[in-house]
This record gives structure tokens, sequence and C-alpha cells, in this order.
């Protein structure tokens, strides 16, 4: 049994822990509290060290990093030049049948007979593929010559403004007749034949063949200018 002095002491010492106690656990849970900011605020700081190191600055690079090469690109035109007969036209006839053809001579217009296409400026040369037209019967001791033979380009339906023309006496040698510093598509040109009048002719018919017939080759050719 405890004497009085003793229990009161104790009774003391109970309070004085209780109240001990009470402000140790007030204590730890401060501490508690306050080491998980400061743990908080070290992770963040972490985190944020880590950001720093791992951003392309970081390797002295940036976010807009550009680079660039180059290649050299040429557009190559090549000359393109053809020139087609009317398929319709492919043979010619300058037909003497009266006394007035015979005098006056024979003309015969070919619409759009020539149709070209060309890239850039052009001309056209027109020749005989012989110097006279010859008779393919053998009995026909006469020739033509082929200078008695005008040719007379004009501009067909789809013709080239600023085209220039001559008109030739057909020999075999190239002669321009049709030219424009400019290229054109699917133009076309009329050309007009004659024949020699003032009866120049009127001896050259022989009763072997009728029609006596006189004939050559026209050739035109397109050039790029």
């Amino acid at each position: 049994m405890l004497k009085g002095s003793s229990v009161v002491l104790f009774h003391r010492f109970s309070v004085f822990f209780n109240h001990f106690n009470k402000h140790i656990v007030v204590m730890f849970a401060l501490v508690k509290q306050q080491n998980l900011r400061t743990m908080k605020k070290a992770v963040i700081f972490t985190l944020g060290i880590l950001a720093l190191v791992l951003t392309p600055k970081a390797y002295g690079q940036t976010t807009n990093n550009v680079d660039s090469d180059e290649v050299t690109l040429n557009v190559r035109l090549y000359p393109i030049q053809t020139i087609v007969v009317n398929s319709s036209q492919k043979i010619v006839n300058l037909d003497y049948q009266t006394t007035d053809d015979y005098a006056n001579g024979v003309a015969l217009d070919q619409a759009d007979h020539l149709n070209i296409y060309s890239t850039g400026g052009f001309q056209i040369s027109a020749k005989s593929s012989t110097t006279t037209l010859e008779s393919a019967h053998q009995d026909v001791p006469e020739n033509i010559d082929a200078s008695d033979i005008i040719i007379t380009p004009s501009l067909g339906t789809s013709g080239l403004s600023g085209t220039n023309f001559q008109t030739i006496s057909l020999t075999n040698q190239d002669q321009p007749i049709i030219s424009n510093p400019t290229g054109g598509v699917n133009k076309t040109f009329n050309i007009k034949y004659e024949a020699a009048g003032a009866d120049a002719y009127v001896t050259k018919y022989f009763n072997v063949e009728n029609p006596t017939t006189y004939t050559t080759t026209v050739v035109y050719t397109l050039e790029a200018q």
C-alpha cells in the first residue's frame, strides 16, 4: 500500500505523463507532416532538374531544329516540228480543159493544205524532186519546167498571226515560203498551185495518152528557226 505522499506524487506523475504523451503525439504528427512537405519539395525539385537535363537544349539542340539540302530542277524543251499534207489533197491536178485554160493558165487553191506543229519559230520550204515535170509514157518526148509552177501560200482556217509568206517559182532547191518567229499547234496554211498560160502547153499534148500527164513531186520541209 502506498502512503499518502506517494499517492499524490504518483497522481501528479500520471497527469504529467498524459499531457506529455499528448504533446509527443502532436509533435510526431507535425514532424511527419513536415517530412511529407519536405519530400514533396524534394521530388518536385528532382523532377525539375531531370526536366532540365533531358530537354534538347541540354544536348546543344533546339526544339525548332532545321536542316536543308537542295536539288537542281531543269525543264528541258526539245524542238518538235511536224508537217502534214491534207490527206484529201495528196494529188493536185492542174487540168487544161478549155482554150481559156491554155491561154490564161490554170490555178488551184488547196485550203488548209499544210498542217504544222512547231515548238518555237519555224520555216517551211518547198521544192520539186526534179527540175522538170516528166510524162510516165515513153512516147511523150516533151517535159515541163518545174519553174513554170508557181506556189503561193496563205493563212488557213487555223492560221498563225505574224506569219510571213513568200510566193515562189518551183525549183529542185528548197525555197522558204512560210516563216514565223513563234510556234504553234495544228496551224494550217493554204497553198495555191499555178501553171503557165500563154498557150505554152499547146504543143505538149500527145495522143498516146489522154490526158497527157506531166508529173513531179513537191516536197515541203518544216524546220526550227
